[in-house]
């Protein structure tokens, strides 16, 4: 510790200010605070302070550079033994590098909008504002998933609605390029659009079905179906009989309590042709361009492969 203190053994506001590489008004302020306690009071009212104050105030200054507010810097200090110290620092420290993730994401994508806007015409420019002023920065899917939770039946099982949700909700890219940018901001907007209250998916099945219906058994089935089905999609195989195949009908079978025959497929391939809604493709045909599609096929380019490949057999 460089320095010492005063013949008394304690510095005043001011040396303590100097020897610390700080002005005065800080230390006053830290100490007003309580983060600096003073050990003593001079004949004339004015402050002193012990030698320990000088580690304790370089300290504070480390904390502060890592931008940690005062409340936790508080924290960290009150810690009476090192493991307490230590531990709340980690925490500290944790929750900045998350805080600062999320300003630097939100910064690429500041970045990454303002390029779209000025590389675009002036005729493109008002609409793409409109599409980018709507989407929080960073984005989250908040909106996504509402948006499926009003598509998708009701009274799903939590553990198949959270399997579902995960494979149909895109992730932002971390670091977009202005036309990822876009792409999600057009695909923010389907799922926001009113129109939504129209698609009746909710009641489909007993638009097609001739008794019981059972849209656990469809979902649950459509997870398998997709998982056998992806290899095939990813690598552009063209649409073929097979496994997957056999799964994705007889999940449609078991939602109607049937069983899967050459005559139900092709009654299945009649009624899947008549319940497309534009919007949900319209969502497919986005999510299929955002990156997360380059690794795993979204479940609408599985669900297309999957009809064609049964429009091709009943044909």
């Amino acid at each position: 510790m460089s320095g010492s203190a005063s013949p008394a053994g304690r510095w005043s506001i001011g040396e303590l200010a100097e020897q610390a590489g700080v002005t005065v008004k800080t230390v006053r302020f830290y100490s007003d605070r309580g983060l600096l306690p003073e050990a003593a009071r001079s004949a004339g009212g004015h402050r002193r302070y012990g030698p320990e104050a000088l580690d304790r105030l370089r300290l504070i200054r480390s904390l502060r550079t890592l931008d940690l507010p005062l409340p936790q810097v508080d924290r960290i200090l009150a810690q009476e033994d090192a493991a307490g110290a230590t531990d709340a620092l980690e925490g500290a420290v944790a929750g900045q590098l998350r805080a600062l993730g999320t300003q630097l994401s939100a910064l690429r994508w500041r970045e990454a909008a303002l390029r779209l806007l000025h590389d675009c015409t002036p005729e493109e420019r008002a609409d793409r504002l409109l599409l980018i002023g709507a989407v929080t920065l960073p984005p989250t899917t908040d909106a996504l998933a509402r948006f499926w939770r009003r598509v998708l039946p009701a009274r799903l099982p939590a553990r198949l609605l959270s399997t579902l949700l995960e494979a149909a909700v895109p992730q932002p890219p971390a670091d977009p390029t202005p036309s990822q940018v876009l792409t999600f901001a057009r695909l923010h907007a389907v799922a926001t659009d009113p129109r939504v209250r129209d698609i009746d998916i909710r009641r489909l099945a007993a638009r097609t079905s001739d008794g019981a219906c059972r849209p656990a058994v469809l979902y649950e089935g459509l997870v398998e179906t997709c998982a056998l089905a992806s290899a095939d999609v990813r690598a552009q195989r063209p649409p073929h009989a097979g496994e997957a195949l056999d799964c994705f009908v007889g999940a449609h079978a078991g939602l109607r309590d049937t069983r899967d025959t050459p005559a139900f497929r092709r009654r299945l391939s009649a009624q899947l042709g008549l319940l497309a809604h534009p919007l949900i493709d319209r969502y497919w045909h986005l999510a299929g361009e955002l990156p997360s599609a380059a690794r795993q096929p979204t479940i609408g380019a599985m669900d297309d492969w999957l009809r064609a490949a049964l429009d091709a057999q009943v044909s």
